[in-house]
């Protein structure tokens, strides 16, 4: 990556979004709250099933920090989905949200034109699982708007990702393969402030690579980015678990919160999750321990 590598605090502490509004890191780790307008996305609670509105509120008022809102289901084995049907999908939603919320709102989206459309309806980032490199005005658009984006390590594609991954050396292969992605968008005209990193867990990973992130997760940190983990109820944890009767994936929560932990004590910034109220309540278990960082 272009120039010496600077932790958080040196680099993008704070982002900024539009409105005088902005994204602070100085209270992370921060809880983004899932909202899938979607009818097949592998957690069930999180669809929105006709009640966007309503599911989006409840996830505010649990103490989401961002709403991530995506219409198209990246599961494995996942299609796409057509611009039209992903948009019909999510530009209500934003636009209900912002109805009675200024809460920082990410699209999670590969496609351009979906991107463009929720940033008009009051969207604030671009959360692209391609880390902008499926549609290729994904950047340009990024980089016009001025709007952060988060990148995320992905091989493949959600409909092949999980067929024989294959890592001599996990963290360092996604480690170069983000600051691809990084410099990529900086090319672009992406400023450096307005980028999160995600390594993927559970994309084109296997079950020993999502341990692996998770153990050596600080080294990730270093590239200098604020980090997202993205590893709600996903079937790793069912894997680790399953032993333990009933443990599909709404009998997840227990592992997921301690999975959650070990990432926030290696340095995570962000949690992607689905159960908001859960993982406040384990934050402010953190910090009053004052554990933040010291595993």
């Amino acid at each position: 990556m272009d120039g010496s590598k600077k932790s958080l605090s040196e680099n993008n502490e704070r982002i900024l979004l539009r409105n005088r509004r902005s994204i602070d890191f100085s209270e992370a780790p921060l809880i983004m709250g899932i909202l899938n307008s979607t009818p097949d996305s592998f957690f069930s609670e999180s669809r929105s099933n006709g009640m966007g509105k309503e599911k989006a509120r409840e996830i505010i008022d649990n103490g989401a920090d961002i709403l991530d809102i995506g219409g198209e289901s990246t599961r494995p084995g996942s299609e796409y989905v057509s611009t039209e049907e992903e948009l019909e999908r999510v530009i209500p939603l934003i636009e209900a949200v912002r109805s009675f919320s200024d809460i920082p709102v990410s699209i999670d989206t590969r496609k351009k034109e979906v991107a463009k459309a929720a940033l008009k309806a009051g969207a604030d980032i671009i959360n692209d699982i391609s880390a902008l490199m499926d549609d290729p005005e994904m950047a340009d658009l990024a980089a016009e708007k001025d709007v952060p984006v988060i990148l995320m390590h992905m091989r493949g594609n959600p409909k092949t990702m999980q067929k024989n991954p294959h890592y001599r050396d996990v963290i360092n292969e996604i480690i170069d393969e983000l600051e691809v992605s990084i410099n990529n968008a900086l090319k672009k005209g992406i400023k450096k402030e307005k980028i999160i990193i995600d390594p993927g867990i559970g994309f084109g990973k296997r079950f020993e690579d999502n341990l692996r992130i998770i153990h050596d997760l600080k080294k990730i940190k270093e590239i200098g980015f604020p980090l997202l983990m993205g590893l709600s109820r996903k079937s790793f944890i069912g894997e680790i678990l399953k032993n333990t009767p009933g443990i599909e994936v709404a009998n997840r929560l227990a592992g997921t919160i301690t999975a959650n932990v070990l990432s926030v004590l290696n340095g995570a910034d962000i949690l992607r999750v689905h159960d908001v109220g859960a993982a406040r309540d384990m934050i402010k278990v953190i910090k009053a321990i004052g554990a933040e960082g010291n595993l």
